[in-house]
């Protein structure tokens, strides 16, 4: 489980930029630590304990024992597993109606970094924002550079021309005169569009002066012209990072699908998992497009202003929730297959193997919906808001719809198939086997 995690994360270095490296890393390191603990101190600490541990019990609440080799049968969640297998077209087919429809609004994604509007307007930053944009137009909070190199004095003209130009440019609100260094062979030009920093009209404007008013006015004069500053700077990461987010989605289901193979010793499991992450993750994505850009529950959420997803939230998500639900997937398969080892009867396997881990899987979620929605309640910072409501959503959907429904109704379809290996994978993995406990292990 914490090598999913750790794989999801190493998808982050395909990005190729510093600051995700770092957070990757950092991550990285802290699941690393984590498990370290887990297989070292913590038995430790549980050794020292011994059954001192359970001296106090919150009444009524005292825990059930099960083993595999006797698993306990009965209650709400083996009652579940059988009503969901006695009817898995009916259940799957619902629960993938939830799923796609939570997933809609995420093909109306808009990535691009939001600005100081999308801040509560307690903040002094968002009354900056707005006295500046009621005063001189909301393009005044992000203008543009224009930065040219000019081969001598003798280019000034070419340079207000360009000026010249760009005043006749649609979303052009104002233009500066050109400003010339001391030698006379560098100049600069201040644009301020029409619209806001994060609006799609600034995109588009910045496109249109690269690729069609520059070229056009410094064409044979020996003068080379670049559109920079903040904005222009966040409108490049923003495509950057959105061009690469295809390859991180590949890198990371790869990479997950074979680590899966090899635990699982089949096919049919870790393709399952690969696509029932990503219609979690899709409907996480939904989620936050439907709430922070096209305003739905704006009140609930606080959302003072609507605006773009951040290009860096959507990666992010996915490499988190992508280890989060992997870790759901393997307690639940895990004992699944325990039961199969021992049975060799799907339909009993995934009853009973939904029955030992719900319990666990629903805990494990409840508390990461808690940590996630916190920043949701409590931050003010926008962009904390979309990554808690989106890691928060995604969560909850996956350990419930996903894991609660969807699995047991696509194993149950399934069958046997469910375990099946080609002949020279299940060769090639001879010296590699998942243990009675599920854990993958070295023989």
């Amino acid at each position: 489980a914490g090598g999913t995690v750790v794989i999801a994360l190493l998808g982050l270095l395909v990005i190729n930029m510093p600051f995700m490296d770092g957070l990757a890393a950092g991550t990285i390191l802290a699941v690393l630590m984590v498990l370290g603990g887990a297989v070292t101190l913590l038995p430790a600490m549980l050794g020292f304990a011994g059954h001192a541990i359970d001296r106090l019990r919150i009444p009524g609440l005292t825990p059930r024992h099960a083993s595999a080799a006797a698993p306990a049968r009965g209650g709400f969640w083996y009652r579940w597993s059988l009503t969901v297998q006695r009817h898995p077209w009916t259940c799957g087919a619902a629960a993938l109606a939830v799923l796609v429809t939570a997933a809609i609004p995420l093909f109306s994604m808009r990535q691009a970094f939001s600005d100081a509007g999308n801040a509560p307007v307690t903040l002094t930053t968002r009354q900056a924002y707005d006295m500046l944009s009621d005063g001189f137009g909301p393009g005044f909070n992000g203008p543009l550079v224009i930065a040219a190199k000019l081969p001598g004095p003798g280019a000034a003209a070419t340079l207000d021309g360009l000026a010249t130009r760009i005043r006749g440019t649609a979303d052009v609100a104002s233009v500066t005169p050109p400003a010339l260094d001391a030698a006379g062979d560098a100049g600069v030009i201040i644009v301020y569009p029409t619209t806001s920093p994060q609006a799609a009209q600034t995109a588009d404007l910045v496109t249109t002066l690269r690729m069609r008013v520059i070229p056009q006015a410094t064409a044979g004069r020996g003068v080379t012209a670049y559109v920079g500053g903040e904005t222009a700077a966040g409108i490049d990461t923003a495509d950057y990072l959105a061009s690469r987010l295809p390859w991180v989605l590949g890198a990371i289901i790869v990479l997950a699908v074979i680590l899966l193979t090899v635990a699982f010793r089949s096919i049919l499991v870790p393709l399952k998992a690969a696509a029932m992450n990503l219609l979690s993750i899709g409907a996480a994505y939904g989620a936050i497009v439907a709430v922070y850009q096209w305003g739905w529950l704006s009140a609930v959420f606080g959302v003072s202003r609507p605006g773009p997803i951040d290009p860096w939230i959507p990666l992010m998500m996915f490499a988190i929730v992508f280890g989060l639900s992997m870790d759901y997937e393997v307690f639940l398969v895990s004992r699944m297959q325990e039961r199969w080892l021992a049975t060799h009867d799907n339909s009993t396997s995934v009853a009973e193997g939904l029955a030992a881990t719900a319990r666990v899987i629903t805990a494990a979620a409840g508390i990461m919906v808690c940590v996630f929605a916190s920043f949701v309640i409590n931050d003010p910072l926008h962009v904390l808001n979309v990554f808690g409501l989106g890691l928060a959503f995604a969560v909850f959907i996956d350990a419930t719809v996903v894991r609660m429904v969807l699995v047991p109704s696509i194993m149950q379809l399934l069958g046997d198939a469910n375990w099946w290996l080609p002949g020279f994978l299940r060769r090639a993995l001879s010296e590699v086997h998942v243990t009675e406990q599920g854990t993958s292990t070295l023989v």
